[in-house]
């Protein structure tokens, strides 16, 4: 690894709902967007830009077939950056394989490239209300709510064809990029857009939507993308946000992996 790479991260000072002290406050990191692999192969251009586009595309699709025969045929795949393993769920009755009962699933930790890059990361502390544009929670209509803090006791939890309120900064929907709305992404990649006509609160700090009726149980990425900036423009491109959440009544740990990340996503704008 290079030592002279420089790593930093920004994240935003929230309370810990979890505990009733005022005091106790946690920091969430705030994402700069989704890199997908058109993003890293453009990053790797960068870098090297004597570099073949098509080449490299190449080379991410080989690279996935590869780690993919290796880890279903047992083997244990260390890239360096990540270790991964397929383990087995449910319980198996009478010796035999079952697909209603049992399920395969990919479990994946940091390896030691992360870890060295992790260790030499600086963290910039950031005025949320000010800078950042996060999402912090949600809460379906009807939900158990406290009272005092409004945040829901039950998790992130929405119901299909109800209403579902997400809190945060700079989240109102502005701007006439196709793009700007509401999105729903199931863990297959499937993306369910929010009709534009189904949000009924549409504030910097609140919006308050539909969702679409007939979206199936499971965990799903919530997307706001706009161009609403503070200043009297709009931003020229849309950004978008993200985060977690539930539709549905999800099993503890679904997902695939060993622990699921809620953190909320931003972008500054």
């Amino acid at each position: 690894m290079a030592n002279d790479i420089k790593y930093n991260l920004n994240a935003i000072v929230k309370d810990n709902t979890v505990t009733a002290n005022p005091d106790d406050q946690v920091l969430e990191i705030v994402s700069q967007g989704t890199a997908d692999q058109e993003r890293i192969i453009q990053e790797m251009m960068k870098v090297n830009p004597g570099l073949e586009l098509e080449t490299l595309r190449l080379v991410f699709e080989l690279e996935k077939r590869v780690v993919k025969e290796l880890l279903l045929t047992g083997m244990r795949v260390n890239t360096g950056l990540y270790t991964a393993e397929v383990r087995a769920r449910g319980v198996i009755m009478g010796g035999a394989w079952d697909a209603s009962r049992n399920s395969l699933y990919v479990s994946m930790t940091q390896g030691a490239d992360l870890r060295e890059a992790i260790a030499v990361t600086h963290v910039n502390i950031l005025d949320a209300d000010k800078n950042v544009r996060y999402i912090r929670d949600g809460y379906a209509d009807g939900a158990d709510v406290d009272a005092d803090t409004r945040v829901p006791q039950d998790g992130i939890v929405a119901t299909a064809g109800r209403a579902f309120t997400i809190r945060g900064n700079k989240l109102k929907l502005a701007g006439d990029d196709p793009a700007v709305g509401i999105t729903l992404t199931d863990a297959d990649g499937t993306e369910t857009k929010v009709p534009l006509s189904t949000v009924y609160v549409n504030e910097p700090k609140r919006l308050t939507f539909l969702i679409p009726a007939g979206l199936e149980d499971g965990r799903y990425t919530l997307t706001v993308t706009t161009q609403y900036s503070t200043s009297d423009y709009l931003l020229k491109e849309p950004t978008s946000i993200s985060k977690e959440i539930s539709i549905g009544d999800v099993p503890q740990g679904s997902g695939g992996s060993d622990s699921d990340d809620d953190s909320g996503q931003g972008t500054f704008g």
